[in-house]
């Protein structure tokens, strides 16, 4: 079984809200808020906002919350000054779990920029027919999630997808996995299966390209080793040739590099390398004869893919040197 972020923040310390709430993604999180403010570390120094100073409209009031009317200056106040401490609720409150969810805000494909203005609501307004999940991306900045590969077959078929930065996404998501019957899935988890929002003839092409591709899907997996823990044929991508995902039980990478940033031990996942049958580079890896020419194209595929996703180079001189060789041997 995968290593999930919320069996191992529970497995370091107990209950899951106490250990991250004590661990050095979590206090960095509420340090950054507090100093971004020009505040100190202490509740009682954060002012509370009242209607003239922010011009919010109260609605009603749910246990120590205070439900915004969407759409007006007020909520968009309120949402940018306390928008990340309310991300927290999900995994502190469970009672109100689903009432705090409600308030949430996020960017979306929808509006393609960084404004949190999405709610779970809306989202599930603009679902496609068919479509049975809340689709989300996390990364650790809004262009890495904007621009990520494992976007392209969503932004293909026009499902929106939403775009999770803040660092406090990560334990959210941890921690909130459905919303009024809707189960929020990663793009970049698991094997991706649309259903419904596939056609047959989509299917059948897709069954016949992995069949066509594996004898160079196990060549790949060969030579790359223990750096994957698989290699398949993938049909989420449309323009890049290659991307990492981790399993659906995995925690995510961009969890793994925020604990290990904080100092904080963490496992470290393998991933699956997926490739895109029809991208050119694919189709030159295949059709490669020497084997020392088709492993430089191996790793470069599999390190570009981790680039893409915001990793770190174990190697980056190994890089440049197989990225310049191959780039050597293009007629001029």
């Amino acid at each position: 079984a995968g290593t999930s972020s919320s069996n191992y923040l529970h497995a370091q310390g107990g209950n899951t809200p106490a250990a991250f709430a004590s661990s050095p993604v979590h206090r960095t999180t509420r340090a950054s808020r507090c100093s971004s403010r020009g505040l100190s570390n202490q509740r009682t120094a954060e002012p509370r906002p009242d209607a003239s100073s922010v011009n919010w409209k109260p609605g009603k009031v749910v246990p120590n919350l205070v439900i915004m009317r969407p759409g007006t200056d007020g909520a968009v106040s309120f949402w940018n000054a306390f928008g990340k401490v309310l991300k927290e609720g999900p995994g502190e409150d469970f009672a109100n779990k689903e009432r705090i969810a409600a308030l949430l805000r996020f960017a979306s494909t929808h509006t393609d920029s960084d404004a949190q203005v999405v709610s779970l609501k809306d989202y599930i307004g603009r679902m496609k027919e068919g479509q049975t999940a809340i689709y989300y991306i996390t990364a650790d900045s809004f262009a890495a999630a904007q621009h990520s590969p494992h976007l392209e077959i969503f932004r293909k078929k026009g499902i929106e997808v939403l775009l999770l930065s803040d660092r406090v996404d990560e334990w959210l998501m941890s921690n909130l996995h459905e919303f009024d019957g809707k189960p929020l899935k990663s793009v970049a988890k698991g094997g991706l299966d649309l259903g419904a929002l596939e056609d047959e003839a989509e299917k059948t092409a897709q069954k016949e390209a992995e069949d066509a591709m594996r004898p160079l899907v196990e060549r790949i997996k060969t030579t790359l080793g223990e750096r994957v823990k698989d290699v398949r044929v993938t049909h989420r991508l449309t323009d890049s040739p290659a991307c990492l995902v981790t399993g659906e039980g995995d925690m995510s990478a961009n969890l793994e590099r925020l604990l290990k940033a904080a100092g904080q031990a963490a496992p470290t996942v393998k991933p699956t390398l997926e490739i895109n049958p029809s991208h050119a580079l694919v189709t030159r890896l295949n059709s490669e004869s020497d084997e020392d020419r088709f492993a430089d194209w191996a790793n470069l595929l599999f390190e570009q893919a981790l680039l893409a996703e915001g990793g770190q180079l174990d190697d980056p001189a190994s890089f440049v040197r197989r990225l310049n060789g191959l780039l050597a041997m293009l007629p001029g």
